[in-house]
């Protein structure tokens, strides 16, 4: 039996995916978490084979818990769940220890796949992101700016380039506003950007805000 950990910060649709998955013989949801901190609380208390991970939670970015559970429990599958396109952020996901990545969309049929294979020690790969795996192993030489940014930095880059301003950020992620600042100060010098409007115009050519 497969168990699952769920962590997504909306009940719906926390509730939308044990309807789907108890459909399955082979899997049992164990838990499910609304925030990075309750999903590492349960991580410490439970024994799950596999977390299904969605990528904007309330008190942290969900990339940043990955890389934090990846470390203290590396037995432990990951699978992102995530209304986020492929190309904002599954490269960016498997590199920080995904075993797979799918947006909400999906067909049910398909979660339940990813997950058996997973679960398996295996990784699930979309044949949209095979592609564009292999785009980015002909172009290694040739990193994106973007591709330079830590997570948390994409993360506020995303933001920006959506539209939000420093403050808004800052009290969405619970931030300073200092912070968001700082961070928004080294995401433009690595990408060698002037200022936002330079930053939108790169976000929305590259496709990585909706």
């Amino acid at each position: 039996m497969i168990k699952v950990l769920i962590a997504d910060d909306h009940p719906i649709v926390r509730e939308g995916l044990k309807q789907i998955l108890s459909e399955s013989s082979e899997i049992v949801v164990a838990g499910e978490a609304g925030d990075c901190k309750e999903t590492l609380e349960k991580l410490k208390k439970g024994r799950f084979d596999l977390v299904l991970l969605d990528i904007n939670m309330p008190d942290r970015n969900g990339l940043e818990l990955l890389e934090e559970l990846k470390k203290d429990c590396p037995m432990v599958s990951v699978l992102i769940l995530s209304a986020f396109p492929e190309e904002q952020y599954a490269l960016r996901a498997l590199k920080s220890g995904a075993s797979g990545y799918l947006v909400k969309k999906s067909a049910p049929e398909e979660l339940i796949t990813a997950i058996k294979k997973v679960s398996g020690g295996r990784k699930y790969i979309t044949p949209s992101l095979a592609e564009r795996l292999a785009d980015r192993l002909e172009t290694k030489d040739k990193e994106a700016p973007h591709e330079r940014l830590s997570n948390r930095e994409y993360q506020i880059f995303g933001m920006i380039g959506s539209g939000k301003t420093v403050s808004e950020i800052a009290l969405e992620l619970s931030l300073s506003v200092k912070t968001v600042s700082t961070h928004r100060s080294r995401l433009l010098e690595k990408m060698n950007l002037k200022n936002n409007t330079e930053l939108i115009r790169y976000a929305i050519k590259n496709n990585l805000v909706e």
